[in-house]
């Protein structure tokens, strides 16, 4: 049984951090590339960051390079996003996917101060 899940959210001040974790289980996650999504009220899906099967290869949504950091533990079919420096509009639900496999239900990110 395929599953994932998100933890780490919470609410956080504008410029402050937060590391999410996503927690897989059910395939073979060093077969696949990670993205992390986020989805708020006001704005459309947006993808935040992907890495490759073996994390030798990254991208990142223009509006968080530099402040975001994607990174993923192959032996504990983990991926995490390192958030720094977080900015009021990028209150959402982030939630991790993979291509054809699946996706988790998100965990909650408010930022406010």
């Amino acid at each position: 049984q395929v599953q994932f899940v998100e933890s780490g959210g919470g609410l956080v001040q504008p410029g402050g951090s937060l590391r999410l974790s996503c927690v897989t289980s059910g395939f073979t996650f060093s077969s696949y590339a990670i993205n992390w999504y986020r989805q708020s009220q006001q704005k459309e899906r947006e993808l935040v960051a992907a890495i490759a099967s073996f994390g030798d290869n990254t991208i990142y949504a223009d509006s968080v390079k530099g402040r975001f950091t994607i990174s993923r533990d192959n032996a504990k079919s983990t991926a995490y996003l390192q958030m720094d420096n977080m900015k009021r509009e990028e209150k959402a639900v982030y939630y991790c996917t993979v291509e054809s496999v699946g996706r988790g239900q998100g965990t909650k990110v408010p930022v406010s101060s």
